[in-house]
C-alpha cells in the first residue's frame, strides 16, 4: 500500500508490462490499417490476387493471433509475479507501520497516564485545601449561631422567669385574698345565726350605729386591699362618711354610709302592741328608710369628687328583706336618688364587685407591661428568624457546593479509574477516546 502524497517507484515488472502493452496496441493498429488498404485497392485486383491476398491475410491473422495468444500468457505471467511482489512488500510495510503505531501508542498512553496523575494530585491538594477551609468557616459558623442562640435563650428565659414571677405573685395574692373571703364569709354566717341575741344587745341607737360601723369595716378590711378603701373619710364640704371604696376611673370614690333603722322595725312586729301601733310603727320605719336614704344622696354623691351613686349599708339581713319584700317604693325611691341598699351579703357582692374591677385594671396595667415585653421579644424573636434564615442560606450554598465538587471529584476518580482500566485491559485502544471529554 502506498502511503498518500509520497510518489513511490515502479517495480520493473509493471515497466515491462507497460511497454508490452503499448507494443501490443501499436502493432494492432498497423494491422487494422494494412487491413483497410488492402480492403480499399481489393477492387481493382483480378480474383487470384484477391484470393492470395485473403489466404496471406488469414495467415496474417493466424500468426497475430498467435502472437497476442503468447502475449496475453507472458502478461497474465507477469501480473502474477506482479502481485505476489506487491502482496509482499504490503505484508512488511503493514508490519512496519504496526510496529510505529504500537510505539506511538505506548508513548502517548504513558504521558496520558502522567498527566493524570498529575492532574489528580493537584485535584486531591485542591479539595483537600477546600474541605479544610469548610470546615473551618461551619465552625466559625456553628460558633456564631450557639453564642446568638445562647444569648437570646438567656434573654428569653430571663423575660420568661420575671413573667412566671409576677404571674405567680398575682395567684398567691389572689388566693390569700379568696381566704380572707372565705373566713370573713364564716363569720357573716356565725353573725346571722346570732341575730337573735344581737338584737337584744343592740337595743341602744349608739351601739347599733357602733356594730354598724363595726361590721362594715370588717367586711371592707376582709374584701379589699389596704389602698383600694378609706374610713371616716372628710369630703370637701366637710360631711364626714363611714367608708368610701377607692376604685379606678371611671368609677372613682364610691361612699358607703352604716343605717340601722331597728326601733320602729322591731315595733313593727311586736305582737304586745296594737295593729295601729305597729302600722304606725311600719309608716315611721318607712319614713325613717326614706330618710336615710335622702341624707346619703344629700352628703355623699357630690359631682368631680364622688361617684354618681353612694351605697346605704343595712347591717341586718331582716331589715333589708323586710324593704325588699313589702316596700318596693322604698328601693323605687333610692334608685331615683342613686343610693344602693346593701345588707352584709349583698354588701360583699358588691365589694366582690369592686374587687373584680380593681383587679381588672391591675390586669390591664399589667397586660401593657406585658404586652410590652412581648412586643420587645417578638422584635428580638424576628431578628433572630431573618438570621436563621440567613444562615440557612450559607449552608444551603455551601452544602451545594460541596455537593457540585463531589460530583467533579467523582468524574475524575471516574475517569482515572477509566484510564487505568485501558492502560491495563485494553493497551489496542483507541486514544482518541480516551480524551473524550464525555466519557
Amino acid at each position: 500500500m502506498r502511503d498518500r502524497g509520497k510518489i513511490t517507484p515502479m517495480h520493473p515488472l509493471e515497466i515491462g508490462l507497460l511497454v508490452g502493452l503499448a507494443l501490443l496496441i501499436l502493432v494492432t493498429v498497423i494491422l487494422a490499417l494494412r487491413i483497410h488498404a488492402l480492403r480499399r485497392d481489393q477492387s481493382g485486383l483480378p480474383a487470384l490476387l484477391t484470393q492470395d491476398m485473403e489466404a496471406r491475410h488469414r495467415a496474417v491473422l493466424t500468426d497475430l493471433h498467435t502472437g497476442l495468444s503468447q502475449q496475453s500468457d507472458r502478461m497474465q505471467t507477469q501480473l502474477s509475479a506482479l502481485q505476489v511482489a506487491q502482496t509482499e512488500r504490503l505484508a512488511e510495510t503493514r508490519e512496519t507501520v504496526t510496529g510505529q503505531f504500537g510505539q506511538f501508542q505506548t508513548v502517548m498512553l504513558e504521558k496520558l497516564i502522567q498527566q493524570g496523575r498529575a492532574e489528580q494530585s493537584a485535584l486531591q491538594e485542591t479539595l483537600k485545601g477546600m474541605t479544610t477551609q469548610f470546615g473551618e468557616r461551619v465552625q466559625q459558623l456553628s460558633q456564631t449561631v450557639d453564642g446568638r442562640l445562647n444569648e437570646i435563650s438567656g434573654k428569653v428565659a430571663e423575660r420568661l422567669d420575671e413573667g412566671f414571677k409576677k404571674t405567680n405573685e398575682t395567684f398567691t395574692s389572689v388566693m390569700t385574698r379568696l381566704a380572707v373571703i372565705d373566713e370573713a364569709q364564716k363569720k357573716i354566717e356565725s353573725l346571722a345565726t346570732n341575730v337573735v341575741s344581737l338584737q337584744e344587745i343592740l337595743g341602744d341607737k349608739r351601739s347599733r350605729g357602733a356594730f354598724g360601723e363595726v361590721q362594715l369595716e370588717a367586711l371592707v378590711r376582709n374584701s379589699l386591699p389596704p389602698d383600694a378603701y378609706a374610713f371616716q373619710h372628710t369630703l370637701k364640704s366637710g360631711a364626714r362618711v363611714d367608708c368610701v371604696l377607692i376604685l379606678p376611673e371611671p368609677t372613682g370614690s364610691v361612699c358607703v354610709d352604716s343605717k340601722f333603722p331597728l326601733e320602729n322595725y322591731r315595733r313593727m312586729f311586736d305582737d304586745s302592741l296594737q295593729q295601729a301601733e305597729r302600722d304606725a310603727a311600719r309608716r315611721q320605719f318607712k319614713a325613717d328608710v326614706k330618710k336615710h336614704v335622702d341624707d346619703i344622696a344629700a352628703k355623699y354623691i357630690v359631682s368631680g369628687e364622688t361617684s354618681d351613686g353612694a351605697v346605704m349599708f343595712l347591717p341586718a339581713e331582716a331589715v333589708f328583706a323586710e324593704i325588699h319584700a313589702y316596700h318596693p317604693d322604698l328601693v323605687e325611691h333610692a334608685q331615683k336618688k342613686r343610693v344602693w341598699l346593701t345588707s352584709p351579703t349583698t354588701l360583699m357582692a358588691v365589694l366582690n364587685t369592686a374587687r373584680a374591677v380593681i383587679r381588672d385594671s391591675e390586669t390591664r396595667r399589667m397586660a401593657h407591661v406585658i404586652k410590652d415585653e412581648l412586643s420587645k421579644l417578638a422584635k428580638d424573636f424576628s431578628r433572630f428568624d431573618e438570621r436563621m434564615k440567613k444562615l440557612a442560606t450559607h449552608i444551603e450554598q455551601a452544602n451545594k457546593d460541596v455537593s457540585e465538587v463531589r460530583i467533579s471529584s467523582d468524574k475524575i476518580n471516574r475517569r482515572f479509574q477509566q484510564i487505568e482500566r485501558v492502560e491495563l485491559d485494553h493497551p489496542d485502544a483507541d486514544p482518541a477516546r480516551l480524551l473524550d471529554a464525555d466519557e
